[in-house]
């Protein structure tokens, strides 16, 4: 059977439904995975990941596109309905996994290089991935992702926008994002309440940049950024002298006098607010932060 246009039938039949718990919604349209598809750049030679097999709308045409398709699916439902209609492509692994507990390092061994991800996500875990494909970055070369509207509107947003914040920075710092297309709920069943946009990350390789940040300078700038947006309408002086990044100092005016200084090293006003800062901005906070907590500056 056709998952094309039958989709209600075919999740009668096998006596499924979209779980809730799961935030299931089902592409119902040939087209539309065929394009999402070629939205993923995808060549002969490449093994790609599946996240969310479902009914295999995407994971027809992948096979079709790459010489592999390993999918990773959570529904045990989904994964006994494809081993009872045998409906899978030979180039097609399934296997029963939650992405989220998923080792990557392993993923990428098995896959034989950094990892090429199509995913229609459950919007339950749009957030929670994308923080995994940030922490993971060294094993994906690119993602190719369907999120709800307003999770991929923080991702692509630019400095001084509304919905420019912790993800925007976070994983634009990293990698290059676009938008490639939109789909309304009228491509899916159930229907979801709002458009669904899907994104391309293509993750930077280190090598291939001169700024990259040393291993402590990263994990200052993560700290940095998570503390500038937990009070995005107050200066970044604000911001960052509550987060204390100097705890052995007992006076609190001497904190903010020192993160002045941090701040105004790195070229910036301590004035500014961090909704408005570029994400170099942030980067070169984060040299300035190290340089004054190793005794350097």
């Amino acid at each position: 059977m056709s998952v094309y246009g039958k989709t209600r039938s075919a999740l009668q039949q096998h006596h499924l439904a979209p779980k809730k718990k799961f935030g299931q919604n089902f592409l119902v349209h040939r087209h539309t995975a065929e394009a999402i598809v070629r939205a993923g750049e995808i060549g002969p030679d490449d093994v790609i990941v599946e996240v969310g097999v479902g009914l295999a709308a995407l994971t027809l045409p992948l096979a079709q596109t790459a010489r592999r398709v390993v999918g990773i699916e959570i529904d045990s439902g989904i994964i006994r309905f494809h081993q009872q209609e045998h409906d899978l492509p030979d180039n097609v692994i399934l296997l029963h996994r939650d992405i989220l507990k998923t080792d990557f390092d392993e993923l990428e061994q098995q896959c034989g290089g950094r990892l090429k991800i199509i995913a229609n996500l459950p919007y339950s875990i749009s957030n929670p991935f994308i923080f995994k494909l940030i922490e993971n970055r060294r094993h994906v070369e690119k993602a190719t992702i369907m999120l709800q509207k307003e999770v991929a509107d923080r991702l692509l947003a630019a400095p001084g926008s509304k919905d420019y914040g912790i993800p925007s920075v976070l994983l634009q710092h990293c990698a290059r994002v676009r938008k490639m297309l939109t789909l309304s709920p009228a491509e899916f069943h159930p229907q979801p309440k709002i458009d669904s946009v899907v994104i391309q990350i293509a993750f930077h390789l280190q090598q291939d940049r001169s700024d990259v940040l040393s291993p402590e300078e990263m994990e200052l700038f993560t700290k940095i950024v998570r503390a500038a947006f937990s009070q995005r309408r107050k200066t970044i002086l604000n911001t960052l002298s509550s987060a204390n990044f100097f705890p052995a100092l007992p006076d609190r005016n001497d904190v903010k006098k020192l993160t002045e200084d941090v701040i105004i090293t790195a070229g910036l006003s301590p004035q500014v607010r961090p909704e408005t800062l570029p994400i170099k901005a942030f980067e070169d906070l984060s040299r300035s932060f190290h340089r004054f907590l190793t005794g350097t500056a």
